[in-house]
C-alpha cells in the first residue's frame, strides 16, 4: 500500500508539471501576442553593454515620479531602463524618449487585458534581457537589499550568481507620512522617502501557495486602513522582482510569482535564510488621491479596481497612516534586524 501511494503521488506530480508547462506555454504565447501592441518610441536596446542590468517597468502617468526614480536606479548601477508607456498624456513618454540610457514603448491597449502590463514585460524580457539580470518594478517601488549603502546592484546580481541563485525576493514595504496622506505633496525630483519616511514593523501574515511554490504575504498599513474588514483581500506584499532572465521564464502574476516554479523559491524551507530585500513602496503621497480617481475611471485594474476603490474612499476621510508603532526608515540593517530581509549568507 506505500509503494501504491508513492507511485500516486509520482503521477500527480508529474501531472501537476505538465500542467504548469502548458500553462506556461500559454502565458510566453500571450506575450507574444500582445508585443504586436508595442510601438517603438526610442529603441536603444542594440547599444546596451553585454552585462548591464536592466529595469522594466510600464507606467502612465508619472511624470513628476520620473527624475527621482531614474537618479535612484542609476545610481544602483542599472544599465539600461526598458519603458512600456500606456497612454500617457503628462509628457512622460516624451520625458523617458530623451533619455540616452532608457528604451520606451508606446502602447493604447488594454493595461487589464494583457494581464494588467506583464504581458507587454514578459515579451520585452523575452525579446531583450536573455542571459541577464533583469529587476521589473513600477515607479514607486525602491529596491533595498543587504548592504546596498555600499554595494552597488552588480555586486548583488555577481554574488548571486557565484552562488547558484536564479532569483531574488522581496518585501514590499508600504511607507507612509506622518499626518493625511493627502497632505503630503512630493515635489519633482524629490527623495519621496523625505515625506513617506514610516513603516509598519509587523502586521504581516504569510501562507504559503503549494501549486507556485511562493510565499503569500499580507498586511501592514494597507490591510489595517483599507481592509480592516476584508484582509483576505489586502494586496499581495511578495514579490520576485530581480531575475537572471532565460527565454521560456515568465511572470504570471505581477512579479508576484513566475514560471518556472523554481524561480519562486527565494525563501529556506529547512532552517536558515536565504538572503532578500524589500522594495519601499512610495504609493501613499498627495498624488494618490488624483491617481486613484484616474483609475476607477479607467476601470484597468485587478478585481474591478477594488483596491483603488479602497484608495479613494479613505483618502476622503482623511486618511492618515501613522499609528504610535510606527517605525521611521533608516537603512536596511534596521530592516534585516527587524525581520522583514536577511543577507543570509552574503557577507
Amino acid at each position: 500500500m506505500h509503494r501504491a501511494c508513492l507511485r500516486n503521488g509520482a503521477f500527480l506530480g508529474l501531472v501537476s508539471t505538465w500542467r504548469l508547462r502548458r500553462l506556461r506555454t500559454g502565458w510566453l504565447r500571450r506575450a507574444r501576442a500582445a508585443g504586436r501592441n508595442l510601438q517603438p518610441v526610442a529603441d536603444r536596446t542594440a547599444g546596451m553593454a553585454p552585462d548591464a542590468r536592466l529595469l522594466l517597468c510600464t507606467l502612465r502617468n508619472e511624470r513628476v515620479r520620473l527624475p527621482w526614480f531614474l537618479k535612484y536606479y542609476r545610481d544602483m548601477g542599472i544599465g539600461h531602463f526598458l519603458f512600456v508607456d500606456n497612454g500617457s498624456d503628462d509628457g512622460s513618454r516624451e520625458y523617458l524618449a530623451d533619455q540616452p540610457d532608457c528604451s520606451v514603448w508606446g502602447t493604447q491597449a488594454s493595461y487589464k487585458a494583457a494581464n494588467f502590463g506583464m504581458d507587454w514585460v514578459n515579451h520585452l524580457l523575452s525579446r531583450h534581457a536573455h542571459g541577464r539580470w533583469a529587476l521589473v518594478v513600477d515607479t514607486d517601488e525602491f529596491l533595498v537589499y543587504p548592504f546596498c549603502d555600499t554595494r552597488p546592484l552588480p555586486a548583488l546580481t555577481d554574488w548571486l550568481d557565484d552562488s547558484g541563485i536564479r532569483s531574488f525576493g522581496t518585501l514590499l514595504l508600504d511607507m507612509y507620512p506622518k499626518g493625511a496622506v493627502a497632505g503630503q505633496p512630493c515635489l519633482e525630483g524629490q527623495n519621496p522617502f523625505e515625506i513617506a519616511a514610516w513603516f509598519d514593523s509587523a502586521n504581516y501574515t504569510i501562507t504559503r501557495n503549494p501549486r507556485y511554490r511562493n510565499l503569500w504575504i499580507q498586511g501592514g498599513p494597507r490591510a489595517r486602513a483599507f481592509f480592516a474588514e476584508s484582509p483576505q483581500d489586502a494586496p499581495a506584499l511578495n514579490k520576485v522582482p530581480l531575475v537572471k532572465w532565460q527565454r521560456g521564464h515568465v511572470f504570471v502574476s505581477s512579479t508576484h510569482m513566475l514560471l518556472p516554479r523554481g524561480l519562486n523559491l527565494v525563501y529556506e524551507a529547512r532552517g536558515g535564510e536565504k538572503a532578500s530585500g524589500c522594495l519601499l513602496h512610495a504609493k501613499f503621497l498627495a498624488t494618490l488621491g488624483t491617481k486613484a480617481q484616474e483609475e476607477l475611471q479607467r476601470g484597468q485594474h485587478y478585481g474591478a479596481s477594488r483596491e483603488y476603490r479602497a484608495y479613494a474612499e479613505g483618502l476622503a476621510e482623511g486618511a492618515d497612516l501613522w499609528t504610535n508603532w510606527s517605525e521611521r526608515f533608516i537603512n536596511w540593517r534596521q530592516l534585516e534586524i527587524m525581520g522583514l530581509m536577511s543577507k543570509g549568507s552574503w557577507a
